[in-house]
Parts: C-alpha cells; structure tokens; sequence
C-alpha cells in the first residue's frame, strides 16, 4: 500500500507495478510482520535506489519483527545488511522499532500499529490524516483486541481486513491463524462504527469463491473486494 509518494505499508510484490521514479520517493516502510509476501521487495527496493539517496530507507517494525529481518535477510547470507553499506554512519537503510498503540507521526500523518493476531508477531495499522483514518489489519485472525482499539476510531473511513481462505479450508485459516468467511463475519459482528469495508489477501484460483461466500456469510456489511490500483482518499 502506497500512501501518497513516500510511504509504504508493506513491501510485497505489488511494488513491481511501481516506476524507477516512484520507487526513488520511498522514504518509509511499515513492515505488518515478516512473512515473505510483506517484505520481498524491500532488499530489491533498498538494491535498486540506495545509491540514488541522500537519506536512508527507513524501515518501521516491531522489535520482533527486526530481530527477523536482522537475523533472515539482512544477514549477508540471504542478502547484504544494508544498515552498513556503503557505511554504518551512511547507510541505504535504518530501522525505527514501533509497537502496538504508539503513534509515528510523519509531517502530520499519524501511522499507529494496531494488535494483530498472526502465527508470528504482527501489527496493523491506522493511518490517520487527521480528517479521516484508514485501517489495515494485516494478516490476523480472530482478534479482539483489534476491535476494542478500532470502536475508539471516531474519523474512520476505510476498513481493509483480510480473508485467506474459502471456507472449504477453515482449517487451514485457523492453523495459519488467517481469516475465511464465517470467521470473518464473526470479526465484523464485533465492529460497532459504520465503514467502508475491503477484502485483502484472497488467494489465486479461489478469489471469486471466497468473495461469493464472504456475500452470503457477511452481506450484510457490503464488503468489497481491494482491486488493484484502488485508491482511498482520506
């Protein structure tokens, strides 16, 4: 998710869609967690345009999740630490440890991690422009503490939470602590604030299933699938 020019939620392959110029203007990453499909571009982004800034890359997670990235990708043997090149006084790259509740504030637009519920440590996130905020649940599956912090939300707008799997493979979605749709509308049930509601994290082959499903399970909240290159203004 791009927000505005400068900042990223998330680094996944979707950053494929982006031109050498837009990449360039990435000052800021939040990282959900360190799942692949959340962090694959980043060592190509930092790659491809370190050299081009004057300012590092900087790259907000929780403790957890940089102690991950340090010790799995970062690490000279999957990829280079570019917290030390060209030097640690220079680098392409820098960390910005975050947690749950405490807000980043960037020239006025408010990042504040939220709970998440995953198989490793994550967070969400609000994005708060100060007239309207947006949130992004990140892979989560039955949550309830996400709730009591979002029902506090009073500017909130958007709501993009996400649902991994088809019911057929609920199993699945609670061993790899994702959402499907009846676990999904069980989410939505504890939602006490009118929003607009969008559907993430659909796999290939089984969207258009799921998406059906998620209609009959939880209808009656009107979620809408995320399609690509959607923009929310808030």
């Amino acid at each position: 998710m791009l927000v505005d020019s400068d900042i990223l939620i998330d680094a996944g392959t979707g950053m494929g869609n982006l031109t050498m110029e837009e990449l360039v203007q990435i000052d800021h990453i939040f990282v959900t967690h360190s799942h692949l499909d959340h962090i694959v571009f980043i060592p190509f982004l930092v790659d491809t345009v370190g050299f081009m800034r004057q300012n590092p890359i900087t790259v907000y997670a929780t403790q957890d999740t940089i102690s991950i990235l340090k010790n799995h990708l970062f690490n000279w043997n999957i990829w280079p630490d570019f917290t030390k090149i060209p030097n640690t006084e220079n680098p392409y790259m820098r960390y910005e440890v975050i947690s749950q509740n405490n807000a980043v504030d960037l020239q006025g637009r408010i990042i504040t991690p939220l709970p998440a519920n995953h198989v490793v440590p994550a967070v969400g996130y609000q994005l708060n422009s100060g007239s309207a905020s947006l949130v992004f649940t990140g892979d989560t599956t039955t949550n309830d503490a996400l709730w009591q912090v979002v029902n506090t939300i009073e500017n909130l707008k958007y709501l993009i939470i996400e649902a991994a799997f088809c019911e057929e493979k609920k199993d699945i979605a609670i061993r790899s602590k994702h959402l499907c749709p009846s676990l999904l509308c069980n989410e939505l049930e504890k939602l006490k604030l009118q929003t607009e509601i969008y559907i993430t994290h659909l796999k290939q082959g089984e969207d258009e299933l799921t998406m059906r499903e998620i209609q009959t399970y939880a209808g009656k909240f009107n979620p809408q699938r995320l399609l690509k290159n959607q923009i929310f203004d808030f």
